[in-house]
């Protein structure tokens, strides 16, 4: 009996409705449609590696949506306990805000976790002036949704030609090789303050890979040292102090001498404008010929002033 009551609650009948809807109809029902969602119902996609900044452009933004309204719907997804999860379209959201909006246009999707992530990070990578941070934390992202997908592409509409590494397929999409998406997601291992740097350019990309390396101890004694001495590594640096840190002989003097030493491109240089010096030499003379003389008539004056010291 219970078996047969189990195959009755399995049979789906068709809904009276169902029965008079052209295939059109079917199609139309199926076909994701944009709502406009309350802005309150909508939450930012969890640990959202894109920094949504009220700039002049925002700004600007904000202003085009009180004149036009969104142009183009975000993307978001249900969430379990309620509302929405915005996939793609953080920015348009905080500019509907500030624009005074109380819906944004969206269509909405089932997605899982992975997909959302990688759609998330697609859609954000196509803005201009992405920094160094926001590429390594979106890389690693996507990175570890399509190694828990297995490299599935059917979820993200690519098509895999040949054996390539989850690496290789990111930097594909966007113009990088895979070693280079991997060195980007080694910066996700530098201190916050140490990052903060890199992202205002006053470290360069490759030292900061090797800084990376560095533990967080080793990277706080090094950016206190960088702080205090008003200075940053070389690259030639950064890979000694790595080198250093793997052979466990890494402490806050070997840092100071290290950042502290004298850079060739720091080194000073005298440089001589031609004018002031031209007057001097035949015309005809090289300044190979104008440098051979004046290195001779310093070392003959500095010889006179030597017998005159000794006198």
């Amino acid at each position: 009996m219970a078996a047969k009551e189990d195959r009755r609650a399995s049979i789906k009948l068709t809904q009276v409705d169902d029965l008079f809807l052209t295939e059109d109809g079917r199609a139309d029902a199926q076909r994701e449609k944009v709502m406009d969602i309350p802005l309150a119902e909508i939450s930012e996609f969890p640990s959202h590696p894109f920094k949504v900044n009220v700039d002049e452009a925002m700004l600007e933004m904000a202003e085009s949506i009180k004149q036009y309204g969104v142009l183009v719907p975000g993307l978001v997804r249900p969430k379990s306990s309620g509302g929405y999860e915005m996939v793609a379209g953080h920015r348009r959201m905080k500019a509907s805000e500030l624009a005074g909006m109380e819906t944004i246009p969206c269509i909405v999707r089932e997605l899982d976790d992975d997909q959302a992530t990688i759609i998330m990070v697609d859609s954000n990578l196509q803005r201009e002036n992405i920094s160094p941070s926001e590429k390594a934390f979106a890389y690693k992202m996507k990175l570890e949704a399509m190694n828990r997908q297995g490299q599935r592409t059917d979820l993200t509409s690519r098509q895999i030609v040949g054996k390539l590494e989850s690496a290789d397929i990111i930097g594909r999409d966007v113009g990088e090789s895979g070693r280079q998406i991997q060195r980007y997601i080694r910066l996700t291992e530098l201190t916050p303050s140490i990052l903060e740097m890199v992202d205002d350019k006053q470290i360069a990309f490759n030292p900061a890979v090797e800084l990376s390396y560095l533990a967080e101890k080793e990277q706080q004694t090094l950016f206190e040292t960088m702080q205090s001495e008003d200075c940053t590594p070389s690259l030639a640096q950064a890979q000694r102090m790595k080198k250093l840190s793997q052979d466990g002989r890494l402490n806050v003097d070997v840092i100071f001498s290290i950042l502290t030493e004298e850079k060739p491109n720091q080194k000073e240089k005298l440089t001589i404008k031609g004018e002031r010096v031209d007057r001097f030499f035949p015309r005809d003379f090289t300044l190979r010929q104008k440098e051979d003389l004046i290195v001779q008539l310093l070392e003959s004056w500095y010889r006179r002033r030597q017998r005159d010291q000794e006198r």
